[in-house]
């Protein structure tokens, strides 16, 4: 997708159907403005690993846990950025590390990260395909049942069914569940699925329209949790002023 009116080119390209328990998607931004503004991104229940390169600015690698409240992303002119969204399950089964301590906050990884370097954002289909062989070469474990049936639950559902339902459905207490995502993510199973289904209503919220047709108890309480993961009201979201919210500025039109 290009636009002209903020001067982004993005490509988004989901994964190989062996990598979708892990990975949700493989994409890149270019930002041929030279306006140093500021961006929001909204919390969307991903982990993002990021290759990013900037006129003014040498070439970094970071990574960055869920979100649970809008984050303010700093100026990026003339820039490049590589990225790889994740799915929770990818702490356990790729990085093999915790990403509770990276709540809402980024790590700044090595320059030679998974062998990554500058000369991968020049094209992005290589980095495509290099990244894939990455991640299914560090994909050395089966995973638990238990934990692929729970996430594919939360995403078929939209985030709206209940931590009660869930746990029946996958035979999984929900003392377990929450233990398991305090430990890998920082956050419960209810938080987690608010947020997916948060990220579900941004198509309708760029459309207009206000009242939530996910599974909301009424509209306010819809304003409440909008206003909690974007920082603003549906009106103000819907706007998007100097395409401030990042994820609605590249989102595809109705």
């Amino acid at each position: 997708m290009n636009s002209s009116e903020n001067q982004l080119e993005y490509i988004s390209r989901k994964p190989d159907n062996s990598l979708t328990d892990i990975v949700e998607s493989i994409w890149m931004v270019k930002n041929h403005s030279d306006e140093k503004k500021e961006g929001i991104v909204v919390p969307d229940g991903k982990i993002d690993l990021f290759l990013l390169e900037g006129e003014h600015k040498g070439f970094e690698i970071f990574i960055a846990g869920i979100c649970t409240a809008p984050i303010i992303k700093p100026p990026f002119p003339r820039s490049t950025m590589f990225a790889i969204s994740f799915h929770p399950l990818a702490a356990e089964y790729i990085f093999k590390a915790s990403f509770a301590n990276l709540k809402n906050n980024r790590q700044i990884l090595p320059a030679d990260y998974w062998d990554f370097s500058p000369n991968d954002l020049n094209d992005f289909e290589r980095f495509y395909n290099k990244a894939s062989k990455i991640i299914a070469s560090r994909w050395v474990d089966e995973i638990d049942e238990r934990k692929r049936k729970l996430f594919e639950l939360v995403y078929q559902s939209k985030g709206e069914e209940s931590v009660k339902t869930l746990s029946e459905q996958v035979l999984w207490s929900s003392r377990q569940i929450n233990r398991y995502f305090d430990k890998w993510f920082g956050i419960t199973l209810k938080s987690y699925c608010n947020i997916v289904r948060f990220s579900n209503s941004l198509k309708q919220l760029k459309n207009g329209d206000f009242y939530p047709e996910l599974n909301y108890g009424d509209q306010s309480h819809f304003i409440r949790e909008v206003k909690k993961f974007a920082g603003v009201k549906p009106t103000i979201l819907n706007k998007n002023e100097n395409d401030r919210f990042i994820q609605l500025s590249l989102m595809p039109e109705k």
